[in-house]
């Protein structure tokens, strides 16, 4: 019943609307804006253009000298030389083999594990006056201003278990 209704007004005097908007004066379009060239140029006339030798460029062009050395080819070192003196041995690691952790057995200086990171941040929050930033610097080689950035602005997680207020024990569902 619904769209019988809608279906009436909307085909209501479907036919007049219809010719009412093709009668309708139409817009005009923009004028052209004038060009300064009249007559389109013919494509031979471009490619004869582009083929045609130009005495004055081609002077300029002949009167240029480059000059080119190639660098000298600098010996690379090999990495594992390399970086046996920039690493360090891991302090901490964890027990087992969880995510592959366990594999790295060295790290670079300047760098922490997530294990190391974590124990230096939970050293540091469980006594300060020991764990200073100088010492944690000191020691897992790290630079004494990203030390006392970490120390600052990360804090390691806390777990907290609040004891429950009411008296009763908690409610549980029993299988019927």
């Amino acid at each position: 019943m619904g769209s019988r209704l809608g279906r009436m007004f909307r085909n209501f005097n479907l036919e007049s609307r219809a010719h009412r908007e093709i009668l309708r004066e139409k817009p005009l379009p923009a004028p052209r804006h004038p060009t300064s060239v009249n007559t389109p140029v013919s494509a031979e006339e471009i490619t004869g253009e582009i083929h045609k030798k130009n005495d004055p460029l081609l002077a300029l062009l002949k009167s240029v000298y480059v000059e080119s050395q190639d660098p000298t080819p600098q010996v690379l070192e090999p990495q594992a030389e390399k970086e046996e003196g920039e690493r360090r041995p891991l302090k901490f690691s964890l027990a087992g083999d969880p995510y592959g952790i366990c594999d790295i057995t060295d790290v670079p200086k300047g760098k922490l594990s997530i294990v190391e990171a974590l124990t230096a941040l939970n050293n540091h929050k469980r006594n300060p006056q020991t764990w200073t930033p100088e010492k944690v610097a000191q020691e897992y080689s790290l630079d004494l201003k990203d030390t006392r950035g970490l120390l600052n602005f990360f804090v390691p997680f806390e777990v907290k278990i609040l004891p429950t207020t009411s008296k009763k024990a908690p409610k549980q569902i029993k299988d019927s």
